[in-house]
């Protein structure tokens, strides 16, 4: 495969490269990073703590002594000897299809959940895939493996949008089926109550996973530069219509799309989890950077 000498820095322009595996590799060949220490604990190396047994674990690792004296069982962790394991959690949720003058919010997500697919099997990390709505879609569990990337490629091409979301009841049902600590990177419009998905970024953080939520927003839903009488149509709810004057929405809109991202941006922040907020007109190396510096300050 030829690379173009310098890669596309417009979402827009670099997904006329058609297929995702394509346009991952654009986004991160050349792209070098040094081995990193894991900060996570699996069963190799060196004893670390324990933790109460969930239905699924292995009981080859329950510590029968501490059964022995309090009559619970305990789950022995240990420092990884391998690197990161990471999930990646895309939102299909049918607002997520909404283009206006760039790509959509949903092809721009993808484009950026195979990519960090690439680049953390480049770095020989352990990578799987969630896709859901108002329920868990498809689902990849990390691998090591080349052969992942495929898998991660056919789930992003194949997935398409339409149903509504519930983000909060959907990451609380994801919590107990998540048996090792892991690197969960969301991306999202966030189109949720906000509460709700507070509670559930909470039981991650309490499970001690390491959250990245990635807020997707399209350039019109930020500036909303709509002026003559225009019909509003509802991507989930089998296409209600609106029709409405934008003179007359546009301070309140604003006002209240504002208030929104600044509520979920203190929520995340409220549970230890990481908040970025991506236009879908900004370059992927925004988003690169976003990660970069977010797994600097946590090791």
């Amino acid at each position: 495969m030829s690379f173009p000498a310098e890669m596309p820095a417009d979402p827009t322009a670099l997904a006329k490269f058609g297929r995702l595996e394509v346009i991952a590799k654009l986004l991160v060949e050349g792209y070098q990073m040094g081995q990193h220490k894991s900060p996570y604990k699996g069963s190799s190396i060196e004893f670390v703590e324990h933790r109460q047994y969930y239905p699924g674990d292995e009981v080859r690792h329950i510590d029968w002594r501490v059964y022995g004296k309090t009559g619970k069982y305990y789950i022995k962790e240990f420092e990884d000897e391998t690197n990161l394991r990471c999930y990646l959690l895309l939102d299909a949720s049918g607002s997520m299809g909404y283009a206006g003058r760039t790509i959509s919010k949903y092809d721009y997500a993808r484009q950026l959940a195979a990519a960090l697919g690439y680049l953390l099997l480049h770095q020989r990390d352990a990578v799987g895939a969630i896709t859901f709505d108002t329920q868990v879609r498809d689902r990849l569990d990390p691998s090591s493996k080349p052969q992942n990337f495929s898998q991660l490629i056919q789930i992003l091409e194949s997935r398409k949008t339409g149903h509504e979301s519930s983000l909060g009841k959907v990451f609380s049902e994801i919590t107990p089926t998540l048996k090792r600590r892991s690197l969960l990177v969301i991306l999202s419009d966030c189109f949720d109550k906000l509460d709700l998905l507070r509670s559930a970024l909470n039981q991650f953080r309490h499970q001690k996973h390491e959250v990245i939520l990635f807020h997707i927003i399209a350039p019109e839903e930020r500036e909303f530069p709509f002026s003559k009488p225009t019909q509003f149509r509802s991507l989930e709810r089998n296409g209600h219509r609106v029709l409405a004057d934008p003179h007359r929405l546009r301070q309140h809109y604003l006002a209240q799309f504002e208030e929104f991202c600044q509520a979920l941006k203190h929520h995340v922040g409220s549970v230890g989890a990481d908040y970025y907020q991506l236009v879908t007109s900004d370059p992927y190396q925004t988003a690169f950077g976003a990660y970069l510096n977010s797994r600097s300050t946590r090791r």
